[in-house]
């Protein structure tokens, strides 16, 4: 990340999943990144997207090892409760649409409320968010996918909201929808077996897309080729 300064501090959000993790070891083999932490469910501090107050908790304990100049949010899921994605409306489900949107936009919105602050201001810094190409309203050819396509689409609007309020008091922040491309993951083994990105390939990738980023003072939806989506 030759973008940002030396000795910056990262943040890697769902460390413990297949991005998360290649995003993190990238991070640690950098030797201008002066440190890195990575956050979970079974880190310490703990962090559950389904609750806020673990979201606030953990955004308070990590507030000594900050400011960060680097924030990756790699969380996020397809499978919920051992249920897939809708492919037809038949099979809407009230309970599995919320669950797919707390877990893939309501968290995510959730830690951006609590770990934007953590954000070095008055340098340049990246918020990078695992998002998906099937959360473009426009580039929707296919159909399906109901609550995972809705919860992509409404973390969309989160990110871009957020990037223009936030850029009033960090005019140097990057903001980014990352679409990481279809990666050898637990998330989407059930769907294209192992004809997938290498994990590490894809986070090597998507740092560099990252890096080449200019601040806009709008969130930016990009893929792991550097091409811009459309919305």
């Amino acid at each position: 990340m030759t973008s940002l300064p030396e000795g910056y501090r990262a943040l890697v959000v769902g460390a413990t999943g297949a991005i998360g993790g290649a995003l993190l070891q990238q991070l640690q083999a950098d030797p201008r990144c002066a440190a890195v932490v990575g956050v979970s469910r079974q880190s310490s501090p703990g962090l559950d997207l389904l609750s806020e107050t673990s979201i606030q908790n953990c955004a308070q304990a990590l507030a000594a090892q900050g400011p960060f100049h680097l924030v990756l949010d790699a969380t996020g899921a397809l499978t919920l409760n051992g249920r897939g994605p809708e492919k037809r409306l038949d099979e809407l489900d009230a309970t599995h649409l919320l669950n797919a949107l707390h877990l893939n936009a309501v968290g995510p919105g959730l830690l951006l409320k609590h770990f934007a602050p953590l954000l070095v201001s008055g340098q340049r810094a990246v918020w990078g968010k695992l998002s998906a190409r099937v959360g473009s309203i426009e580039d929707n050819r296919k159909g399906g996918w109901y609550g995972y396509r809705a919860a992509k689409a409404a973390l969309n609007m989160l990110l871009q909201t957020t990037a223009i309020e936030l850029s009033r008091r960090r005019p140097l922040l990057v903001v980014a929808a990352l679409q990481p491309g279809t990666v050898q993951s637990a998330l989407s083994q059930p769907f294209v077996g192992n004809d997938a990105l290498p994990a590490a390939v894809a986070a090597e990738r998507l740092l560099s897309v990252l890096n080449a980023l200019p601040p806009t003072g709008r969130a930016q939806f990009v893929d792991h080729q550097a091409q811009h989506l459309p919305w």
